[in-house]
């Protein structure tokens, strides 16, 4: 597969004068692809559980449906980690945008065919298949933020780039509304309308984002903006690809700080998995909304995620001095405070489960941002991808399949309050394992 995807070469330097210009036109340009083209994976990654409702009615437990929804998760978790080594020795215009194509015609299928959603366990392969695909998003995306912008400005833009996540996910509500509207309210729509759209972001990844700066006759970004890393020493070899031994031992499985935050990154997926993928059913079940109406709040816990994650960003370098931990455990305690009242808020108040939704997504991306920044930060360029999916496999694997299979389950033997607890604690959980961090973060730091 490395054969297929392998890095684009460095080419002859382009003239001193030519530097500048193109470095601006470049960076602009692979950051819209990645930007637009990460936002496309959300749209048939998180489309399944706005299909949750209908699929109850025609007859699937909270369970099977969890049970299914897990095959996304576990696939994700794994091929983010394992992926994410390839995609250190790939090219990402095309590791990313073979991904996206890949996961869309995963979609189509489901949507179009007859067999796709008769039994649990069809919609388990194809979501598990879909997933793996989907773990071919985020390690090309990391790549390209590490080769194109430095480590002083990193944080900006890991921020402005992370509510992608948030756009992508949000557009998968509007999109159902305006599936159903199209194809005479047809929930399938939710899969082949999304599919069709992700197949035309995949084009546009193909021709905006570029593999690295070397790649395009310029020189490294270090050189470039004359900033080099703090977490390791930097050294000319690691413009180098590493071997995979090299990634994995080097700089992945004995990095105590990144095993740290990859623990907590599961209960941090956990409150975020648990409260969007259940949202859908949630407020038709327990709260009276309509389709149309849940669409709508699960679009806009999403969005408000976009302000959160700047702000977020914003206060750990302004007033913590690009420490991540103080902010991780401000963050996670007022989204505990607004997860309990959207659980306790009794039916018939709306407006006050929207809200506390809208604050959840507001204050949950903040953390999976600095977690995945952390990551990028703790390894060399060419091993970020490997880091970063080493963290993402313990959300994912740990966090996000608790989200959907434990809770799933949760609420059908005892109910939606079993759920919300599951959810409460990994929140608590949390703020615990990140405590534990701030000691080291803050000697890594000086």
């Amino acid at each position: 597969m490395i054969c297929i995807f392998k890095p684009a070469k460095h080419i002859d330097p382009v003239d001193d004068d030519e530097v500048d210009p193109n470095y601006k036109k470049l960076r602009l340009q692979v950051f819209l692809g990645i930007f637009i083209g990460y936002a496309g994976y959300y749209l048939v990654r998180k489309n399944f559980s706005l299909a949750i409702p209908s699929l109850v009615e025609e007859g699937f437990s909270r369970t099977e449906l969890g049970f299914a929804l897990s095959g996304v998760a576990i696939a994700y978790g794994l091929s983010k980690f394992i992926m994410g080594s390839v995609s250190d020795r790939s090219n990402a215009r095309v590791f990313m945008s073979f991904g996206l194509m890949a996961s869309a015609l995963c979609m189509i299928f489901m949507g179009t065919s007859a067999i796709a959603l008769s039994s649990v366990w069809i919609m388990f392969f194809i979501l598990l298949v879909n997933g793996w695909f989907q773990g071919m998003g985020w390690p090309p995306s990391g790549r390209i933020m590490v080769h194109w912008f430095s480590q002083r400005e990193r944080g900006r833009a890991v921020s402005f780039w992370n509510v992608a996540h948030n756009i992508g996910g949000g557009m998968v509500g509007i999109l159902a509304v305006w599936g159903m509207m199209l194809f005479n309210n047809d929930y399938k729509s939710v899969f082949y309308f999304h599919g069709l759209i992700a197949i035309a972001i995949a084009i546009f990844i193909w021709f905006t984002v570029r593999d690295t700066p070397q790649s395009q006759g310029l020189p490294s970004i270090e050189k470039y903006h004359d900033n080099y890393p703090t977490a390791f020493k930097y050294k000319e070899s690691h413009e180098k690809e590493f071997s995979a031994k090299q990634i994995f031992m080097e700089y992945v499985l004995n990095n105590k700080l990144l095993w740290a935050i990859a623990v907590a990154n599961a209960f941090v997926y956990l409150v975020r998995y648990g409260v969007l993928d259940w949202a859908p059913l949630y407020l038709k079940e327990a709260k009276g909304f309509t389709f149309n109406e849940s669409s709508y709040a699960y679009a806009f816990y999403e969005f408000a995620g976009i302000p959160g994650t700047i702000i977020c960003g914003y206060i750990s370098d302004k007033y913590f001095k690009a420490r991540r931990a103080p902010v991780l455990i401000l963050f996670m305690g007022i989204t505990l405070a607004c997860v309990l009242i959207y659980w306790l808020n009794p039916a018939g108040n709306p407006g006050l489960d929207v809200a506390m939704l809208i604050a959840v997504g507001f204050f949950i991306y903040g953390p999976v941002m600095l977690i995945g920044l952390f990551a990028l930060d703790l390894a060399p360029k060419k091993a970020a991808g490997t880091a970063a999916g080493f963290t993402g496999l313990f959300g994912y694997v740990g966090g996000a399949v608790s989200a959907n299979v434990a809770i799933g389950y949760a609420v059908d033997v005892a109910g939606w309050d079993a759920g919300f607890m599951l959810i409460v604690a990994a929140c608590v959980m949390s703020i615990v394992l990140v405590g534990f961090t701030m000691k080291a973060e803050r000697v890594y730091n000086e």
